[in-house]
């Protein structure tokens, strides 16, 4: 497991876990080290995941090819809403470069990315999840389609009537999604 982040922040109780930080360039201007170049670098080391802190610019767009191409993996981004969020990571892609369009990147977010899990601070500064949405993997008119699967309401998180996506993958892994969610 290997994640990527400009400051250190995240910390993982498993025994291989990389962690990768990025550089300023010196005095004389060299040896910067971007974000972007730790998550090109990080899929050289053929990871079992990927986690990318805080993705603010292209870097993004590596990410999404990652994940499009099957490597489990996550990030964090800022943004007031999942769907915020789901809008941002389809638009930092377009910073790598005029060759990169919506057209391409919407429906690889929609393809690419499972839930979206939106956090936020109450009034006490107690940082809670606000809500989780699935990405069943469908865009139209450049809109990607999500389900509500949890959202906090009156205080508390309660579930929503969608269902998680890629249910294959729940199946994979020995879990009943159904069994698991009439006990919710």
């Amino acid at each position: 497991m290997i994640s990527a982040e400009e400051v250190f922040e995240l910390r993982f109780p498993h025994p291989d876990w990389v962690p990768l930080q990025t550089r300023q360039s010196g005095l004389e201007g060299t040896g910067e080290i971007r974000l972007r170049d730790l998550v090109k670098e990080a899929l050289r080391m053929r990871p079992s995941r990927i986690i990318v802190g805080e993705v603010r610019s292209e870097e993004c767009l590596d990410l999404l090819l990652a994940l499009n191409a099957g490597l489990p993996g996550m990030c964090t981004i800022h943004a007031n809403s999942a769907r915020e969020a789901l809008v941002k990571v389809c638009i930092l892609p377009l910073l790598a470069g005029e060759n990169i369009s919506a057209r391409f990147v919407v429906p690889t977010v929609a393809s690419s990315v499972d839930l979206v899990v939106h956090l936020g601070v109450d009034a006490r500064g107690v940082r809670r999840v606000n809500e989780v949405v699935g990405v069943p993997g469908r865009a139209e008119n450049d809109v990607i389609e999500t389900e509500t699967l949890f959202a906090r309401e009156g205080g508390e998180l309660r579930r929503g009537n969608g269902r998680p996506p890629r249910p294959e993958l729940f199946a994979r892994a020995g879990l009943d999604l159904d069994r698991l969610l009439a006990e919710r």
